[in-house]
């Protein structure tokens, strides 16, 4: 079982908890514990009092974190699951609405360090990159059995990747000679078709490990619709925070709220559009916001996190 030691610098944690405006006696969910470093502040927030339900779907982070808060914290419960499954969770708990939430979109500082896990190009380690180790799909089987188009079509949508075809053919190419199995050998493979730039501290591989963690963990599918769901729990005046680490992410979660607030999203003409025009929440910050100079000074990781968060309000179904 791992052992948390890993020094743990959350994102934005004052930002976070303090549009989460927590009040003891509140219920509120945690769905990306990692290593516990946001839940752990959520709780000293609730002294003692409440409920909090804490979600993440790496076991081996979960059990570990979760030992060691259920030993400080009788509050809180801890369930190994994807949050997208969190309109599940809480009607199995008896639990019909919410006073917060919690979603940090990042990849756990846990899983990059350790190269067993296959997210870091900068250690050797199996082409693995699964967040849940119980499910089937891994990097390697990607890499090695789709075809060309599918990856440069994963690698141009997830990553933004402007040489996805050539890197899609180099894999192909090179796989018809040997099997990829690690991690080093697929970077070995974009660092020969792009040149790092110089100046640049953006590893070549760095767009392409990205796309496929995002297609491996199905990362984007459907999380406009959690959004939406989880909305639907909060209790007037509950919040929803939500950190983002890409564009891609977070203009997903900038949509997705703008439709809450009633506003069109489609841009078609008034009898065309089909957004339903209800507003439930608003918006708490106008703009994205990101960390400070500071911060990304002591945690590099966190120079690309944007926080958006919205607030529900009274129903407005019978005005």
């Amino acid at each position: 079982m791992l052992e948390v030691t890993l020094k743990h610098t959350p994102v934005l944690l004052d930002e976070a908890t303090d549009l989460l405006a927590i009040q003891p006696g509140g219920t509120y969910v945690d769905c990306t514990v990692g290593l516990g470093g946001h839940t752990e502040r959520i709780l000293e927030e609730m002294r003692g009092k409440g409920r909090l339900i804490a979600l993440d779907r790496d076991s081996e982070s979960l059990q570990a974190v979760s030992e060691d808060l259920r030993y400080r914290s009788k509050l809180v419960s801890f369930h190994h699951e994807n949050f997208k499954n969190l309109p599940l969770v809480l009607p199995n708990l008896g639990i019909e609405s919410i006073d917060g939430c919690l979603v940090d979109l990042g990849v756990s500082r846990y899983q990059l360090t350790y190269p067993d896990r296959g997210f870091t190009f900068t250690e050797e380690g199996p082409l693995d990159m699964r967040m849940d180790r119980d499910q089937q799909t891994t990097a390697e089987s990607l890499v090695n059995h789709l075809n060309e188009h599918e990856l440069a079509d994963i690698f141009r949508r997830y990553g933004e990747e402007p040489q996805a075809r050539k890197i899609a053919r180099a894999i192909v190419e090179q796989r018809r000679i040997r099997h990829i199995t690690t991690t080093t050998e697929l970077a070995d493979i974009i660092r020969a078709v792009k040149a790092k730039r110089r100046g640049s501290r953006i590893h070549p591989a760095t767009l392409v490990f990205q796309a496929l963690r995002i297609e491996v963990n199905q990362e984007l599918q459907d999380l406009d619709r959690f959004l939406s769901t989880t909305i639907q729990f909060l209790r007037p005046g509950g919040r929803l925070v939500v950190i983002s680490f890409h564009s891609l992410e977070d203009r997903i979660v900038k949509r997705a709220f703008q439709l809450e607030t009633g506003k069109c999203i489609c841009f078609r003409p008034g009898d065309l559009c089909t957004c339903p025009r209800i507003q439930n929440v608003k918006i708490l910050t106008r703009k994205p916001i990101g960390p400070s100079e500071k911060e990304v000074n002591t945690n590099p990781s966190a120079r690309s996190a944007k926080l958006r968060a919205v607030e529900r309000m009274e129903s407005t179904e019978d005005e």
